[in-house]
């Protein structure tokens, strides 16, 4: 599958409107309840609902079936995200539900699990979210700034509370690091 011609430039304006109107300074990680307060949702730990012993049971069955989920009441979005998780998956999780708040995007399509059905965003809806999750935690001017100082990728999971993944996608996928590399060829040439 592949993002709509355009959606990654677009993502990184909308991502720059956002974190100017909340104040965030690229130099610090992005306050999600901020950004929760914006976008008028709210952000609460799944054991706040159920114990969480019948999370870790989950998680017990089946890992990873549950990482975060958002459900409207009285027309506001609650962000519900799993508490076991490490806290820079927490992050991951949380920004990929307000991407799909911020996106508009519909529980359109119905899936089963055993005999329980639930409904779920598209596929296509899927990549855009986790392509603006990352784009909302660490957007490219934020990660040319990193490179353009030496930073590794690790260094920039950690200073931004992301998981190592997430940074390594979106250093790759944004082209900094090779750009910073051929800017500092270009001035020893």
């Amino acid at each position: 599958m592949t993002l709509p011609r355009g959606f990654k430039a677009q993502a990184e304006r909308d991502v720059q409107a956002l974190r100017k109107k909340i104040g965030a300074k690229p130099s610090t990680r992005l306050d999600l309840h901020a950004v929760a307060a914006e976008i008028g949702a709210r952000i609460v730990a799944a054991d706040r609902l159920v114990p969480i012993e019948r999370l870790r049971e989950i998680e017990g069955i089946q890992a990873y079936s549950f990482s975060a989920c958002t459900f409207e009441i009285n027309d506001q979005p609650i962000i519900v995200f799993n508490p076991i998780r490490t806290a820079p998956r927490q992050r991951s999780d949380v920004a990929h539900e307000m991407a799909h708040i911020i996106l508009e995007h519909d529980l359109t399509e119905i899936q089963h699990l055993d005999d329980v059905a639930f409904r779920t965003c598209q596929p296509d809806q899927e990549e855009q979210a986790t392509a603006f999750a990352g784009t909302l935690l660490l957007p490219r001017p934020v990660l040319l700034r990193e490179a353009s100082r030496n930073a590794t990728v690790d260094q920039v999971a950690k200073k931004f509370g992301v998981t190592r993944k997430m940074a390594e996608y979106r250093w790759n996928t944004t082209g900094v690091a090779r750009q910073v590399a051929a800017g500092r060829d270009k001035r020893r040439s």
